[in-house]
């Protein structure tokens, strides 16, 4: 069905809605992914038994209760959204899912709670904070609770899309490969059935370490985990459809998703009341932000079922809206083209469209024909023109850009071909004129934001002419994530570019066409998808399988225009009347013919997951050579990506090799070195001259390991005076650092057990040391007197004030001891920061690895009293500036509710 057929998905629809009206049955859904061949299909029709065709969406039997509004427009974060909702209405119904013929309701309370449990799954695989997860995951509650669960970690969820069918597994590899490994995501979540796909990834990809299947993606306990969020977090990485060129991974945070969400609720009005329809891919921006976090935001129901339940029955969408009062839908062109011209009288026997306020029409071209046909056709159901929204958007402002008012209807603007082809200058045509261009009206931008058209001298273009799209405003990303090049051609100033061409008319804006895909001929502009429609719509030419691109193969010195399409047809004859078809159908719409009509087998045309058509690829195929060569077999594919396999693993099982011998050779080090220094302690008096023989000794052994050791702000430490030290923790080495770098003894306060060790003890001794007991009140009460006194005698105790350590970044809470000694001793506190040696040496792990180390010094805090209170505030002020210099997540917030609500904090 699709090497030899190449029959796509909408294709292999209407396929599957003729059997069904044919041999009167009800297949399966599955099928339009299962069925690779036409002994597949038969097989499903001799299993199947006669049924009625008729829709399957149970009715909603009682009415929902009336919804509450939550005051979203005070949350900062995702996170925080949920938590309103669950404090104010944690029963209400928040998601309808429609899945295998039934009717799945979803509470905000049942979300929050199902996410804490993935949550407290991922983090038992040590995910940190900030550090991106692949979802590949189908439509479906899973999808939800892990998307909410990693935002719970801290975590940044990458969306990627399942494979459709075997067929495309190595095409799918290519692609997701590049995006995990610019992502850098250590953990996949998928499903089982994608298993082996997620394994050549991971084969191919040395980031990727985990895969976790819904299997076993849940605790058992729903641990809570508060995890402090920060709108200027990353909410999640959205990557690019890659329709001109490979994907990239647009940057929104937390700010900018709240932002884009709330413009968009305020144009469209809105409410707690409204149904938001929805087959979109979770995967895909409009689905994703558009439908489900704007949803949660805005308080309304979403009712969603899978893309592949609408590519199956498409009417199904339709009443859908109509069974649970649908307000807001939305789709890509290609949807209202299906419902208007491929469902019968029979399918829409007794739908009411009446309640759909809002037909959102977005993700690719809005074809104006698509916009007349649907309108007419659903008139008669109860569809109300004005409720069509073409809207405009794109990754980079999150989802939404531009908008039209509600009740605005489709609006199309038609221009004289001639003077807009020649100069851009969008003139409007006479009525008369039936060669006349038709653009689509978007609308305006969304409050607070701002767009522009310029040329290229970034001259703002007065109305009506065409040239750059650029915008601004608080939906805006920051970049793509880890492309510097590419974030550099986004931005124009404070501007971003939206790779589209556009022209304003009495403030509303009207896209053109992509500044990739326009062909400049003659000083003429080509607009591709124009051209593309034209062409689909001639006798034998499959529909929505051409595209049009500019090329230089060859070596040319001007560019060709190249017809690329396809057709069923193979004899020599046929082929050629269709190509004269389309010199004929190009000359009548552009006044000249193409320079090169390659028409290919079913399959040839590259699309986007979405079904956009990708035309740089098509341009790279065209000029590789490689148009109509069949796909392989899906043993070759599975072969031919086993054998790309195999350099990435020889390359990680090298690293892993290399690591485990540095490793090795660290621990002898440090072995054979703290051997010799011992001795040399043993004979030497304790104090100052054993302090020097072990900071030369750590100095040595870092060099040897190849570990920088950087100091900063040396200057700030009151060599000669009275102090105490007070430092972050974040490795076991952070003690072996610090007497490396300081300039002058300090003397550690460390915890009676790890003078168990006798070798450790002495050693100790000879260092000064300060072991205190952290279990028995009597003798720890001794410990902390012997402090006191070795302060009275001019030494300088050094504190790890968090008194624990942990794998993860953040600031623990600090203990009072270092600073009610510093206020009853009136000494001032030296902060001193360490940076790098948890990358080195994590807690729990004895695995170490080379890196970078920096000791910052900051100034002294000097206490202003003695009492208790005074000793409160002067933790809070070092704190505070030690988490400024530091730069890592103040996890305080965290260990006080975690110990507020009895449970166990993180395992240090």
């Amino acid at each position: 069905l699709d090497r030899d057929l190449g029959l796509d998905s909408l294709a292999r629809m209407e396929l599957f809605s003729r059997l069904e009206k044919e041999f009167g049955i009800r297949l399966p859904e599955r099928v339009l992914v299962e069925a690779e061949t036409p002994r597949d299909l038969l097989r499903y029709l001799n299993r199947e038994t006669p049924t009625p065709i008729t829709s399957t969406i149970k009715p909603v039997l009682e009415p929902y209760e009336s919804r509450r509004e939550v005051g979203s427009a005070t949350a900062q974060t995702l996170p925080d959204v949920l938590e309103q909702h669950v404090h104010i209405q944690p029963d209400a119904p928040h998601i309808i899912l429609l899945q295998d013929d039934e009717v799945i309701p979803i509470s905000y309370g049942m979300l929050q709670q199902e996410a804490l449990r993935v949550a407290a799954r991922l983090r038992q695989l040590d995910l940190e904070p900030g550090e991106p997860v692949a979802i590949m995951l189908p439509t479906g509650a899973d999808y939800f609770y892990t998307f909410f669960g990693i935002l719970y970690c801290r975590g940044v969820p990458v969306p990627l899309y399942p494979p459709g069918r075997p067929t495309q597994i190595e095409e799918h590899v290519r692609r997701h490969r590049k995006i995990i490994s610019n992502a850098g995501a250590r953990l996949l979540v998928t499903v089982p059935e994608v298993q082996p796909v997620a394994r050549l990834l991971m084969s191919q990809v040395p980031e990727l370490r985990k895969i976790v299947t819904t299997e076993n993606l849940y605790s058992q306990t729903a641990e809570k985990i508060p995890m402090q969020h920060r709108e200027s977090d990353i909410a999640f990485l959205q990557y690019t459809s890659g329709s001109t060129g490979d994907p990239k991974g647009v940057i929104l945070t937390h700010a900018n998703l709240l932002a884009n969400i709330r413009a968009m609720g305020q144009v469209c009005q809105v409410t707690a009341n409204d149904v938001f329809v929805s087959w979109l891919p979770l995967y895909h921006d409009m689905g994703l932000i558009g439908a489900w976090l704007g949803s949660l935001c805005h308080g309304c129901r979403l009712v969603v079922m899978s893309p592949l339940s609408f590519l199956a029955r498409p009417e199904r969408w339709l009443r859908t809206i109509d069974q649970f009062g649908g307000t807001l839908s939305a789709s890509p062109n290609f949807g209202y083209e299906i419902c208007a011209t491929r469902l019968d009288d029979d399918d829409l026997a007794g739908l009411d469209l009446s309640s759909w306020r809002m037909a959102y029409n977005g993700a690719e071209p809005v074809l104006p024909d698509t916009l007349r046909k649907f309108q007419k056709r659903f008139q008669p159901y109860g569809f109300r023109p004005e409720a069509l929204a073409p809207v405009y958007g794109l990754a980079e402002s999150s989802v939404g850009l531009i908008f039209p008012t509600p009740g605005s209807g489709a609006r199309i603007d038609r221009i004289a071909r001639d003077t807009f082809v020649g100069s851009g200058k969008a003139e409007s045509a006479p009525e008369r004129e039936e060669a006349a261009l038709e653009f689509v009206c978007c609308g305006q931008p969304l409050p607070g934001h701002q767009v522009r058209v310029v040329d290229t001298q970034e001259r703002e273009l007065p109305e009506r002419e065409e040239g750059r799209l650029q915008f601004k405003g608080p939906s805006a990303t920051s970049g793509y994530f880890r492309s510097s090049d590419e974030t550099r051609r986004l931005f124009r100033g404070d501007w971003l570019e939206t790779g589209d061409l556009a022209y304003i008319a009495a403030g509303d804006i009207y896209i053109t066409s992509r500044i990739k895909d326009i062909i400049i001929r003659g000083g003429r502009n080509i607009y591709p998808h124009e051209l593309e429609e034209v062409v689909g719509n001639i006798p034998g030419i499959r529909k929505g399988c051409t595209a049009v691109f500019a090329s230089v193969k060859d070596s040319t010195t001007t560019e060709k225009l190249v017809v690329l399409t396809e057709s069923r047809q193979t004899t020599p004859e046929a082929l050629a009347e269709l190509r004269q078809k389309v010199v004929d159908a190009t000359v009548d719409l552009l006044a000249m013919p193409p320079d090169d009509v390659v028409i290919g087998p079913p399959g040839t045309v590259l699309k986007t997951s979405s079904g956009k058509i990708r035309r740089s690829s098509c341009r790279q195929l065209y000029e590789s050579g490689h148009v109509g060569r069949k796909k392989a077999a899906i043993w070759l594919q599975l072969l031919r990506m086993g054998l790309k396999s195999m350099g990435p693993m020889l390359r990680r099982l090298a690293g892993r090799i290399k690591a485990l011998l540095y490793a090795g050779y660290c621990w002898l080090a440090l072995a054979l070195t703290g051997a010799v220094v011992w001795c040399g302690l043993m004979v030497l008096p304790r104090g100052e001259k054993c302090w020097r023989l072990a900071g030369r000794a750590v100095r040595v052994l870092c060099r040897a390991n190849g570990i920088s050791l950087k100091t900063v702000s040396m200057t700030n430490m009151p060599v000669g005076q009275q102090y105490l030290v007070v430092s972050n923790h974040m490795s076991y080495l952070d003690s072996i650092v610090l007497t490396g770098v300081l300039p002058e003894q300090c003397h550690f306060v460390a915890k009676a057990e790890l003078a168990r060790n006798p070798f450790l003890r002495a050693a100790f001794a000879k260092l000064g040391v300060f072991l205190v007991d952290r279990f028995d009140a009597v003798q720890g009460l001794a410990d902390t007197g012997k402090i006191d006194k070795g302060v009275r005698r001019g030494m300088h105790p050094l504190f790890f004030a968090e008194g624990t350590l942990q794998r993860m970044p953040g600031l623990l809470p600090f203990q009072m001891g270092a600073f009610v000694l510093a206020c009853r001793e009136q000494l001032p506190v030296v902060p001193v920061i360490i940076k790098g040696t948890r990358n080195i040496l994590r807690g729990g792990s004895w695995f170490p690895r080379r890196g970078r180390v920096q000791v910052t010094i900051l100034p002294p805090c000097y206490p202003t009293g003695t009492d208790w209170q005074e000793a409160i505030q002067l933790r809070a002020k070092v704190r505070q500036e030690m988490l400024q210099c530091l730069g890592e997540p103040d996890l305080a917030g965290e260990y006080t509710s975690i110990l507020q609500m009895g449970l166990k904090p993180p395992e240090s």
